[in-house]
């Protein structure tokens, strides 16, 4: 490592050690610009827009903040992808490539048959984030908590789900070009969640 600070930060990655905690819900991370990142999640801040889809939409849109802006560049940066098409990640034993690079490693394990086993239950994922997401249903945590109404979720997806409901009170529909027209339920699908890293 060309800097100390670096080893520093790799090697948390074997000890688990997550020094940066939010004051807010209490979620550790091992590096500050993970922390950083995560609580403009909580503030709303989003800073960096898709240009693609922006004309598309106008600011009294509430897609506008939830479908097209992103708090992270490296989200942004791999939504474009959607619209170039690109896919810089390959898989180097079947030629298959991908957007993401995390997408990638949990396909190597379709190969390699690696996989990350729950130790309560013996069930085992092909991602550790998914693993992790499987724990809170023995634990009972509820880590994700709506701000509107307070009630919490042990899935991301599930939050995502509920504030549908209180976004149903201003219904909004999209025209995509030489398409039929979207609801905001349609349009807050898993590809434009999991950019935002909401899923």
């Amino acid at each position: 490592f060309s800097y100390q600070s670096a080893l520093i930060t790799h090697k948390r990655s074997h000890t688990g050690e997550k020094p940066f905690l939010c004051t807010e819900c209490g979620q550790a991370f091992n590096h500050k610009s993970d922390l950083v990142t995560h609580k403009m999640a909580h503030s709303g801040e989003k800073p960096f827009v898709c240009q693609e889809f922006k004309p598309r939409h106008t600011p009294e849109d509430p897609l506008m903040g939830e479908a097209l802006c992103f708090s992270d560049k490296s989200n942004l940066t791999t939504h474009q992808r959607t619209h170039s098409g690109e896919k810089p990640y390959m898989c180097r034993e079947c030629g298959r490539g991908f957007r993401r690079k995390s997408t990638l490693t949990a396909h190597q394990r379709t190969h390699s048959g690696e996989t990350f086993l729950c130790k309560e239950c013996g069930r085992d994922f092909r991602q550790k984030s998914h693993l992790i997401s499987h724990q809170r249903t023995h634990s009972g945590e509820k880590a994700y908590v709506c701000t509107e109404c307070g009630q919490g979720f042990s899935q991301k997806a599930n939050l995502v789900r509920h504030k549908l409901v209180h976004s149903r009170e201003k219904p909004s529909v999209l025209q995509p070009e030489g398409g039929p027209p979207k609801t905001s339920e349609d349009t807050l699908g898993g590809e434009a969640l999991r950019m935002q890293g909401v899923l």
